[in-house]
């Protein structure tokens, strides 16, 4: 088992920044991927970033240039920056862990971006 413990979600206004951490623990195995998707009430639950744990990223098209993902592999955590936050990335922000059997997710937490 593995579990995800988020923090970092809140209410910004347009133009803001914040930071999201995801923190693993459990059963790690290594060459995980861990990332960041998110969803919105009605619709799909979309990938926003991920890394894998040799530094390969992947992001949403929207959020190139605005958002970066990073990971500390020692503490099992990974984190999102994000910056120039626009309404339309309000959601619920899901923090992911999958390795080659395996997939978890987090418990969620609410970004709220204020026009």
């Amino acid at each position: 088992q593995v579990q995800l413990v988020e923090s970092g979600g809140g209410l910004v206004q347009a133009g803001g920044s914040l930071r999201l951490s995801c923190t693993a623990s459990g059963s790690i195995f290594r060459g995980n991927v861990m990332g960041w998707y998110r969803q919105v009430p009605g619709k799909q639950r979309e990938l926003v970033a991920t890394t894998t744990s040799g530094g390969t990223t992947t992001y949403l098209n929207s959020v190139k240039g605005r958002f970066t993902i990073s990971r500390d592999n020692a503490k099992n955590a990974v984190y999102l920056q994000m910056n120039s936050l626009k309404p339309e990335d309000t959601a619920v922000y899901y923090c992911r862990y999958n390795d080659a059997s395996r997939v978890y997710w987090g418990q969620g937490t609410q970004v709220t971006v204020s026009s």
